[in-house]
C-alpha cells in the first residue's frame, strides 16, 4: 500500500522537464547514449563527480542485466542506492533516431529511452511500474517516435496515465 501511495504521488509527466528531453540521441552504442541521458540532468550538470557517479552505476547495472525491456525501449536505472544524488526522482526521455542495440529480451534495437534515477527504493519501483504500465501501449510507443517538440513528449505521457 505504501508503494502505491509514493506512486500516486508522482506523476511521470510532471517529473519530465523540457531540458530532460533530448528527441535526437547522437550516440550510436549503449554507454555513449548512457552519457547522453546524464547530461540531460540539470540537478547534477555542474557535478562531474555525481555525473560519472551515475553513468558507472548505470554501466554495471546494465552489466548484470540489460534495461532494454523490447518493444524499442530500454529503462535505464541503477539498481544500486544513490544516496545524495538527487533529492527528488528524476526522469529523462531520449530517442533514438536509428535505434542502437541494448541487449533487449526481444532483440529489437532500442530508440526510446526513460532514464530513471530516485533518493528512494520505494520510488524507484513505483516509477518503474508506472513507466513500464503505459509502455505497454503500442499507440503511445508509435506516438513517443514521431513527436516533434519535448512539450509534445511530455503531453502523450499525461495522457497516457490518464487512461485506466
Amino acid at each position: 500500500m505504501r508503494m502505491e501511495n509514493t506512486a500516486a504521488r508522482f506523476s511521470l509527466s510532471e517529473l519530465l522537464s523540457p531540458a530532460a528531453i533530448k528527441l535526437h540521441l547522437a550516440g550510436q552504442d549503449r554507454d555513449t547514449v548512457l552519457n547522453e541521458l546524464v547530461c540531460q540532468i540539470s540537478e547534477i550538470a555542474n557535478r562531474p563527480d555525481a555525473r560519472q557517479t551515475l553513468l558507472h552505476a548505470l554501466q554495471e547495472r546494465e552489466q548484470l542485466h540489460s534495461t532494454g525491456i523490447g518493444d524499442g525501449i530500454a529503462l535505464p536505472h541503477s539498481r544500486n542506492g544513490l544516496v545524495g544524488l538527487v533529492d527528488h526522482p528524476v526522469l529523462v526521455f531520449g530517442r533514438s533516431d536509428e535505434g542502437i542495440n541494448y541487449s533487449a529480451i526481444d532483440g529489437a534495437p532500442a530508440r526510446l529511452f526513460f532514464l530513471l534515477i530516485a533518493p528512494t527504493v520505494t520510488q524507484h519501483l513505483a516509477i518503474l511500474a508506472r513507466l513500464s504500465r503505459i509502455l505497454r501501449n503500442p499507440k503511445l510507443r508509435k506516438n513517443l517516435l514521431s513527436a516533434d517538440t519535448p512539450e509534445k513528449v511530455i503531453t502523450l505521457i499525461r495522457e497516457a496515465e490518464a487512461q485506466p
